[in-house]
Parts: structure tokens; C-alpha cells; sequence
């Protein structure tokens, strides 16, 4: 048998580690029949869009793209001009995490706010809000979240309505990087609307990677004029792919038969047994709510490395020792009590 080239099957570093759903890759295999037109003109992906529509309502324009990242580029890039800034929050994927990518291409200014719990709070956005019409200063245009957060957290429902209400009296807009959409709406049990369009989100990147697809992520236009350059941004990007349908057919199956929510829903229930199983270790601290499939934990820092020897997973504020333990679709309860066996091994030593 050949040696798995890591101590455990299965690591808590990321969702991205893990596998492709089973049902994702036989929508795979389904698509790899003949030939058909490229670059999205084709059945596939029409209906993929028609789910898309089925969840979100209708008057929506939907663009597939190769990766997170490109979704949340372009769907800034859409909103804004170069002298437009952009609200988030400190610890945002795209300020932290993108390598400057949005603001390269966007030309705009990132503008990083305070978190409390991984959240931009109303008030920091109306601290930053300033300069308006004075032409020595970016003006700012629109206001991004994460959701669930890359704390682990999830925005409340009245809290994306208060942001979104502030960004439209204001003449801006309101992104969401949902990279965790999924996630985030099962925990707070909502369907994907509910979450995203009915709050008064403009654009959302709309994950399905850390979800259970091979990979693809989408952009979701809640109205559709403001998606009217996309087509032409996307390839300039370099973010059209030529066999689109491969790409569709995974989000088509991730929309039919409810797979998002039971994917997500099993990731999360696993992250709060994860919770469970750590706290009862003596030293382990929890340091966020537990919201979505996330458990972020203080621990020694000694134990840090001990635990890596058999599991992967990163290190997410070092001075403090804070970790990040991701749950995915196919983590099951006995990898997290055999995981948790190690911490509690590793923190007592």
C-alpha cells in the first residue's frame, strides 16, 4: 500500500484541503461527454445560472471564475474606479491574503477598519467615512465583509442590513466575500438568499471550493447593471476559462438537492465538536465563537509543534499562539476525538 504522504488522512488546516464531493465529481464525469461551445455558451452552464436563479430570485447575473480571488477582484473592480476606496476590515482576505491583487487591479485604495470578533463594526465604517468630494482624497465607495469571517465568526443578519443600509444611503455598495457563504447561512438558518440578497448585499463572491467542489468560484450580481463591463473585465483578468462547464456542472450540483447546505451543516457540526472535545483540555482556550466550521484556539506554544508532527494546520496570530482548526465536508467525529486525543497529548506534556 502506498504511504500517505501525511501522518493523518485527514488535516484541520483548511476546507480547501480537503477532498471533492463525490456527487461534485460525477457531475464532473457527466459533463465530459462530447463537445460543446466554449467559454460558457453552453447547456451546462445556462444551467447552472438557472440554479443560481432558483436560489437567489430571478434578475441576477452570475459569472464563474477560476478562484476566490479573482471573484473578489472583479467583483470590486466592477463596482469602482481607480480613485475609489474600499472599507474592510484588518484582518480581510482581500487585505491580508490576495497579495495586493485587488488593489493592483482595481487601482482603488484598501482601507483597513478595526475588527471586534472579525467583524467591521457601523461606527468604524462611519469614522472612515470622510473626505467625501474633496479631490485629495480617495473617495470611498464601497464596503466589504467576509462571511462567515476569517475569525470564524458570522455576521448577524441586522448587522449586514445596518452596513448594506449605510452603504446605499451613501451612494456605495456592499460586497461579501462568501468564500464560507455556505456556512455561514446554515448557521445562522438561513437559505442563501436570506443571507445575501434579502439583507441588501450588491455582490457577492460566491465560494464553492471550500465547500466540497474541485474548484471554481462565482460572482453573484444581486442587480444586474452592475455587472455591465463584467464580460470584458473577467477576460482581461484572465479568469474566462475556456471549458466553463466543468466548472458549472460542480455548482450545478453543489445547488441541487440542498448538497451546499449538507456539506456546510456537517462542517460546522463538526467544528462544534471539535469545540467541545478541546475545551475540556486544561490550557486550551477557545478565543472566538464558534459560527461556522472554525475553531480557533489559544494554546501553548511548545504544544504547537508536537501537534504538527501528526496533523497540519497554521499558526493564525503566533505572538499570541493563536491556531486555526478547520472542519470540512468529509472530516468525520472519529478525526476529531483522534485529533483532539493529540492536543490534549501535546498541551499536557
Amino acid at each position: 500500500m502506498e504511504k500517505n504522504s501525511s501522518p493523518a488522512s485527514r488535516s484541520f488546516a483548511s476546507d480547501n484541503n480537503a477532498g471533492v464531493h463525490p456527487g461534485v465529481l460525477e457531475a464532473i464525469a457527466r459533463a465530459n461527454q462530447g463537445h460543446v461551445v466554449a467559454y460558457g455558451d453552453d447547456d451546462y452552464t445556462r444551467s447552472a445560472i438557472k440554479k443560481f436563479e432558483e436560489h437567489f430570485g430571478p434578475d441576477i447575473a452570475v459569472f464563474f471564475t477560476f478562484n476566490g480571488t479573482g471573484a473578489n477582484v472583479l467583483g470590486l473592480q466592477s463596482l469602482t474606479r481607480p480613485y475609489h476606496s474600499v472599507l474592510c476590515s484588518d484582518y480581510a482576505h482581500i487585505y491580508v491574503d490576495e497579495c495586493g491583487a485587488p488593489e493592483k487591479h482595481t487601482g482603488c485604495k484598501l482601507i483597513p477598519l478595526p475588527h471586534r470578533d472579525g467583524k467591521i463594526t457601523l461606527d468604524s465604517v462611519r469614522e472612515a467615512y470622510h473626505g467625501i468630494g474633496d479631490q485629495h482624497h480617495s473617495q470611498p465607495r464601497v464596503i466589504s465583509i467576509t462571511q462567515a469571517t476569517e475569525m470564524g465568526t458570522v455576521y448577524k443578519p441586522e448587522e449586514i442590513q445596518a452596513l448594506a443600509r449605510f452603504a446605499h444611503e451613501h451612494d456605495m455598495f456592499l460586497h461579501v466575500d462568501g468564500a464560507r457563504i455556505a456556512n455561514a447561512a446554515v448557521s445562522l438558518g438561513q437559505n442563501l438568499r436570506q443571507s445575501t440578497r434579502d439583507l441588501g448585499v450588491d455582490v457577492l463572491s460566491f465560494g464553492g471550493t471550500k465547500n466540497g467542489i474541485m474548484g471554481g468560484e462565482a460572482v453573484v450580481f444581486f442587480r444586474q447593471e452592475l455587472s455591465r463591463d463584467f464580460l470584458f473585465l473577467r477576460k482581461q483578468s484572465m479568469q474566462l476559462a475556456s471549458k466553463m462547464r466543468f466548472i458549472a456542472a460542480q455548482f450545478e450540483a453543489l445547488l441541487t438537492g440542498d448538497l451546499w447546505r449538507k456539506s456546510a451543516e456537517h462542517a460546522n457540526r463538526m467544528a462544534r465538536l471539535l469545540e467541545k472535545e478541546v475545551s475540556r483540555i486544561p490550557r486550551v482556550k477557545i478565543v472566538w465563537q464558534v459560527d461556522a466550521n472554525g475553531v480557533f484556539a489559544q494554546i501553548p506554544k511548545p504544544a504547537i509543534e508536537k501537534i504538527k508532527q501528526q496533523y497540519f494546520f497554521y499558526t493564525w496570530m503566533e505572538e499570541e499562539s493563536i491556531v486555526r482548526w478547520m472542519c470540512s465536508f468529509d472530516t468525520t467525529e472519529e478525526d476529531v476525538r483522534s485529533f483532539a486525543e493529540v492536543v490534549a497529548k501535546a498541551v499536557n506534556a
